[in-house]
């Protein structure tokens, strides 16, 4: 059992708190798809989730189930509509990104020799001109955390972001309220120290002079997931 999966698919649903009636839309492993139905689960009741391809889903099934009840069919222009209007907060995962929330899916090197070819640009540039946009970043470490990305697909605070909200790592939580618009560091997960996060990242954080501990799942919390989640898929997706 790993509690500091917990702690992250809880600081993940946080992210979602406050957000009303749109698509809560995570992107990738089960931590993120945890979240938003956790979320929905809990504080945020108004949130719309679906099943991964196209259903709205009136329940929330646990994970690799069908819902019982489906609110709507979401096709794929229905989706893109939701996107252009702001209608989705996406928490998306990144190969790199830097200080501004600049992030890069697309290739490591030089763009036109690249070291690695990734997935492309894909959503990112019309999510996070468009949408509020999260991030869960499974290894926190300076080859993710960088000075700048080798080539731009998701915009940041620099680059008229819409709205980036919070950066969710195996370490800590990190938002970009610095003065400037650059990534700050908002709390460290138990048993994690900012000299660890901050030798993680491969630029310099926005340092509150008192850092909190990333809050512990509630006992509802704890049930709720084990719901969602009985075979602890979360655990295998944590850098404990």
């Amino acid at each position: 059992m790993n509690g500091r999966a917990d702690v992250c698919v809880v600081a993940c649903a946080e992210a979602f708190r406050g957000d009303g009636e749109i698509l809560a839309a995570g992107i990738g492993g089960p931590v993120t798809v945890l979240a938003a139905r956790l979320a929905r689960l809990t504080f945020e009741p108004g949130l719309l989730t679906h099943d991964g391809t196209c259903l709205l889903t009136g329940d929330v099934p646990a994970l690799g189930e069908a819902p019982e009840v489906v609110e709507g069919w979401l096709p794929f222009r229905e989706h893109l509509w939701l996107v252009l209007n702001g209608r989705r907060h996406v928490m998306l995962g990144a190969s790199q990104i830097d200080r501004y929330g600049n992030t890069n899916i697309s290739c490591i090197g030089d763009w036109a020799r690249p070291k690695a070819q990734l997935l492309g640009v894909r959503g990112a540039p019309g999510n996070t001109r468009c949408d509020p946009t999260s991030y869960w970043i499974p290894r926190h470490s300076p080859r993710v955390f960088v000075p700048e990305v080798d080539m731009v697909s998701g915009l940041g605070t620099d680059r008229g972001a819409f709205g980036l909200r919070r950066v969710v790592t195996n370490l800590a939580v990190l938002d970009f309220g610095a003065p400037d618009g650059s990534m700050r560091l908002v709390s460290v997960h138990p048993g994690v120290s900012v000299d660890e996060v901050v030798a993680a990242t491969g630029f310099a954080l926005d340092l509150p002079r008192d850092v909190p501990r990333t809050r512990e799942p509630s006992e509802e919390e704890l049930l709720v997931l084990d719901r969602l989640d009985p075979a602890r898929s979360r655990d295998r997706e944590v850098a404990a």
